[in-house]
Parts: structure tokens; sequence; C-alpha cells
């Protein structure tokens, strides 16, 4: 069983929690709404722990600077008068809440270091050396925990991405391992990618080979250097075409093959905050190209050069890409 300290609050948890902050910094000095939020932290233990974690996040960034805060609390305070609870909640995980909340998640979940080994900040690519002499790079936005004992090599991907290069000395009795929501993998001599994503778990190896086991079954399934792989808790297929370079982000790139143009700005997001998005007349544009990530801002600029679109900004934060007028 878990202990206070081991539990990951939900995302709707943390979306709570976000509205109560909000909530407390716009009315000021309001004891009523003082009570109510003790109240909503004491009735559930996971409340506490996502109200501790926005309170760790709080330290380093000041939420007046997030854009849309003050029409996303009155939007949800509207909402609370008007709606039964369940539909406030689901009103706050909308699109109202894009400017603010989703900006603050994003930054919440790279913060799991506060129970992770480690993390990885909102645009940051990090490399460990592992005690075996493996080589383990995160992309944006991860958190791993890593746990070698006598009888194995584990590294559990709590969120986000890595690249494991397997240590080439043999560990007879201790398997490097790679654990994930959907699936167990053991890594052999070589190099791989694995990325979480909301629904499903994909690996991709450039190197070696890997062994991992199936949903449902007790046998492993083996991934040979040059194929990908998308797992989920109900089935594992092999993927014939990807339209992106699994690995090239540890050299600072994304490279694209045919690639929706949804799909692209889905992945740049990932390296920097706020909202960004195309409306449904482009999204299934293509692009293949070679694109630096360093500066992901700089990157959308060069996107009006090689498709029909125009970039429509409300703030800093937030990009919506439309079709040429």
């Amino acid at each position: 069983m878990k202990t206070s300290a081991e539990m990951t609050p939900s995302p709707k948890a943390v979306k709570q929690a976000i509205h109560w902050m909000l909530s407390l910094r716009e009315s000021g000095d309001d004891p009523a709404l003082s009570q109510r939020c003790d109240r909503w932290r004491k009735a559930n233990q996971e409340h506490e722990q996502a109200w501790q974690r926005v309170i760790s996040l709080h330290q380093d960034l000041d939420l007046r600077t997030i854009p849309g805060a003050g029409v996303a609390l009155q939007t949800l305070e509207t909402s609370q008068r008007r709606l039964h609870r369940r539909q406030a909640l689901k009103l706050l995980g909308g699109a109202a809440l894009v400017g603010s909340a989703s900006w603050l998640a994003q930054d919440l979940e790279s913060v799991s270091g506060l129970v992770s080994d480690y993390v990885t900040a909102t645009g940051e690519i990090r490399t460990i050396g592992l005690p075996d002499g493996s080589l383990l790079q995160l992309n944006t936005r991860s958190a791993v925990d890593v746990a070698f004992t006598d009888h194995q090599r584990m590294i559990r991907l709590n969120h986000g991405e890595l690249m494991l290069t397997c240590s080439p000395t043999p560990y007879q009795g201790r398997p490097l391992l790679v654990q994930t929501r959907d699936t167990l993998l053991e890594g052999f001599e070589g190099r791989f990618v694995v990325r979480q994503d909301d629904d499903c778990t994909r690996i991709s190896v450039s190197q070696g080979r890997v062994a991992f086991q199936r949903p449902g079954s007790a046998g492993l399934q083996w991934i040979s250097s040059g194929q990908d792989w998308r797992v989920d808790a109900l089935s594992a297929e092999r993927l014939e075409q990807v339209d992106m370079d699994a690995g090239a982000w540890t050299e600072g790139l994304i490279v694209t093959r045919n690639m929706r143009l949804a799909d692209f700005l889905s992945q740049v997001n990932r390296y920097r905050h706020g909202y960004l998005s195309c409306s449904d007349e482009i999204a299934d544009l293509r692009l293949s190209g070679v694109y630096r990530l360093e500066d992901p801002d700089q990157l959308l600029q060069l996107l009006p050069q090689a498709l029909p679109v125009r970039l429509r900004r409300r703030t800093r934060w937030w990009i919506r890409l439309e079709p040429v007028a």
C-alpha cells in the first residue's frame, strides 16, 4: 500500500487544487473561502497531496503571469454557480482554462521530481550516467525512478520519454529493465527509446534488441534494431511506418516524415509553455523536414514558409495556426 509520500494525485485532483489556489488569490482575504478550501483538503488524502504539489510549484512560479488566469477563474466561478459539480469539473478541464490550468499542469508534471529520482522541466533534455555504465537520456517533461539492486537494474518511466544506451558490460543475473504503465522491457546491448503517451507506450530500437511482455501474455516479444512498436493495456503492434525520428530529440531536433501538422504541433508543444493548436481545416497538412527544438517559437515562424498557414497570437503563450485567407 502506498504511503502519503508515494501517492501521485490524479489530474482531476490537481486541477481542483489549481482552482482553489486561483480562487484564493483572486478573493484576497476571504475566511469563508479559506474554510471551504480547508474542508476540501481534509476530505481526501489525494486532495492534500495535490494541494502540496501546487503549493510547491507556486514557490517557483508567479501565477499572475499565467495567461488567461483571470478569465479562467471568472468562467469557473460562473460555471460552479450554474452547473452541477460534475459539469463544473468537466469545464475546468476544458478550453476555458487553456491559458491557465493547462499551462500550469504542464509544469506540475515537470516537477514530479518531488517523488521521482530524475526529472526534466519543459524544454530540458538531460543525460544521466548510470552505475553500470549505461547512459540514460530524458526528454522534456519526463520523470524516472532508478533502482539498482543485487538482483536487477530497474528504470521506471513515470511519464515522458527516455533513451537508454545499454552498458556493453554483461551483468549476469541482473537484467536491465524499463517499466512503463503498459509493459515491462528488458534491454540488451544497444540503444532504444521509450515514450509513455496518454494511451500507450511507444518503443523504438535503433541498435541491438529489446524484449518486452505483451499485455495478457506470459511470453516475451522481441524488438529488433530499426523496429517501432506501440503497446497499450490490451494489445501490442509493430508500426510499419512512423512519421517522426524517435531519437532525434537527443540531438535537439525534430525530424518529420510526412507528418500531420496537428501531430507536429502536439510534439512541438511539449517543449514550450502555453497553448498551441491549429484549425481543423489545416490539421491534415503534411510536413517533412528537420527542425531545431532550442527555440520552439522561432521554429513556428518557419511554418508559413513551408505551408499555406498563418500564426495567430493572443498572448506570448497562446498560438493558433490558421489557413491563409
